[in-house]
């Protein structure tokens, strides 16, 4: 039996992705998600220097630092970790842990060469092994969705990811609807140029904005015809 969908944004987007994968890995479980929505969801704690990382680093409403920050907050762990994590420290070449999931989370492949552009990765030779003994779950899928096995994408119900093109969050959306892609799953991916992470919440004057109506009125659309 199908039910309704699993739609939220941001971290909410992030708890819609975890679940749909556990809820698909639940032999349990005789309802199943018809279909998943998420609004420029956070989906990944390995690398928070890709493209769009590095492209809004500093940019509202959500700069890269405060990105970081809350994943620190998610799981109560230490404000001094956040610095080494901006540079990927956390995710050095010598934290072992890290190794297996790099190829879940290769951007230079995931994505296309307009947004990879002449971004370089950041992966640092020796880091900080101490944050990932510490923050497991920055590496746990339950966490950190995109970083899933194929086998687990592969029984995810249809897809509508949308991403904004000012949003250090637009990779993480973009990378897995292509690994969502790659595992068969019917993904639409609904980019906006002139988007910023958030502006669906702008729609009521006097913040009424045309990116902010043009976002929800497609993401509507989408849930009209696909639910």
């Amino acid at each position: 039996m199908e039910q309704g969908p699993a739609a939220w944004c941001c971290a909410g987007g992030n708890l819609a992705a975890a679940l749909g994968q556990q809820f698909n890995q639940d032999a349990n479980l005789k309802n199943k998600l018809k279909v998943q929505a998420l609004i420029y969801p956070v989906l990944q704690a390995l690398d928070f220097n890709t493209p769009s990382y590095q492209q809004n680093v500093n940019t509202p409403i959500l700069p890269r630092y405060v990105m970081v920050k809350y994943w620190v907050d998610y799981f109560n762990g230490n404000y001094d970790f956040v610095q080494a994590m901006i540079v990927n420290n956390h995710t050095s070449l010598d934290v072992g842990e890290a190794a297996a999931l790099r190829a879940h989370l290769n951007w230079t492949s995931l994505l296309p060469a307009s947004i990879t552009k002449t971004y370089k990765p950041v992966m640092q030779t020796t880091g900080n092994t101490r944050i990932v003994q510490e923050i497991p779950q920055l590496l746990d899928a339950r966490s950190a969705p995109l970083i899933a096995d194929q086998e687990v994408l592969r029984h995810l119900p249809k897809t509508y990811i949308l991403t904004c093109e000012h949003d250090v969050l637009r990779d993480d959306g973009i990378m897995y609807a292509k690994r969502l892609e790659s595992a068969g799953v019917e993904v639409t991916l609904d980019h906006f140029e002139d988007g910023f992470h958030g502006c669906m919440i702008f729609t009521s004057w006097p913040t009424n904005f045309s990116v902010g109506i043009r976002t929800r009125n497609s993401y509507i659309k989408w849930l009209d015809q696909n639910l």
